[in-house]
């Protein structure tokens, strides 16, 4: 697909012509079950790493674009380790400060989210508005990181600097993604175009990442065929291993009537299921310890 200039994916972002916004009210009610086993694993461990208060923003990848300054081509939000960028290494993770408790160095992040009928101060950046990015960035108004365990067997840890990503940053092209959108007091909805959130409720971004592991590996040269997400049954395929289940729900206040859109590659056009989040864990021993300990326990942990 062609580039598009701001002007253009700035219409776009709003999703008032091409169908990119949906009420809430009109996304049905999702129906998800599992049924547990005896042995599942079903304690979750919170983790509050604070909600970037910090501003650390930058238009790298270290998981799939490594070495390679503003290799996003769109501009990411963190949580957790502070030194996070393109040229970020294990080592230099573990040495890092972190917005975490109990010493987790990991890092999390996702695109960020703007405004679009406003001036951004990234106007002419790479990242920003010379990648077609163009908005205020809206800061978040809570980060929740939680790991949940499997339906039907124990967890075993992650191993250090495990890289993960979910969803897909190219699905206008692919046709895949897992995008989840939804509105607070409506979390029982969700869907993969931008919502329409009621007044006083919360715009509303969910990431699960995969949770059954090869065993071996920390990284792919897909940064994906590593991990995988288990079937509908809550099955691993053979060969791989359940591990604690990532998932980081972010929450936005939107002004009423203000269009929005995250960041995206420019051919992406902020299309709202190109949405995606990555992951590079770098908690120490102790508490991974604790977090499988817990789950597998089932217990309630933070």
């Amino acid at each position: 697909m062609r580039w598009l200039p701001p002007l253009v994916v700035l219409v776009l972002a709003t999703g008032c012509a091409d169908g990119r916004t949906v009420p809430i009210d009109e996304v049905p009610v999702a129906h998800e079950q599992v049924t547990t086993t005896r042995d599942a694993s079903t304690g979750t461990f919170t983790l509050d790493c604070g909600r970037n208060g910090e501003r650390h923003l930058n238009a790298d990848n270290v998981v799939s674009a490594p070495g390679q300054p503003f290799g996003a081509h769109h501009t990411h939000e963190y949580v957790g380790n502070l030194t996070t960028d393109a040229h970020s290494t294990d080592e230099s993770l573990a040495a890092g400060a972190t917005s975490c408790p109990s010493g987790d160095r990991s890092t999390y992040y996702w695109p960020v989210l703007r405004l679009t009928d406003t001036t951004g101060h990234d106007a002419h950046a790479r990242g920003g508005g010379a990648h077609g990015n163009t908005g205020e960035v809206v800061p978040p108004e809570s980060v929740v990181i939680t790991f949940t365990g499997n339906p039907v067997s124990k967890v075993v840890a992650m191993p250090p600097f495990l890289r993960a990503i979910t969803g897909d940053p190219a699905a206008l092209s692919s046709g895949r993604g897992n995008a989840r959108w939804s509105c607070t007091g409506f979390e029982d909805r969700h869907t993969d175009r931008y919502p329409g959130c009621d007044p006083g409720s919360r715009v509303l971004r969910t990431f699960e990442f995969p949770g059954c592991w090869d065993g071996r590996n920390t990284d792919s040269p897909s940064h994906r065929a590593h991990l995988d997400f288990p079937g509908s049954n809550g099955v691993c395929r053979p060969g791989t291993f359940p591990v604690p289940k990532l998932r980081v729900r972010v929450a936005y206040d939107v002004p009423a009537g203000r269009p929005f859109a995250i960041d995206s590659f420019p051919e992406q056009v902020r299309d709202p299921r190109t949405d995606h989040a990555m992951f590079v864990n770098a908690m120490p021993d102790a508490l991974m310890d604790r977090v499988v300990t817990c789950l597998n326990a089932g217990g309630t942990c933070s």
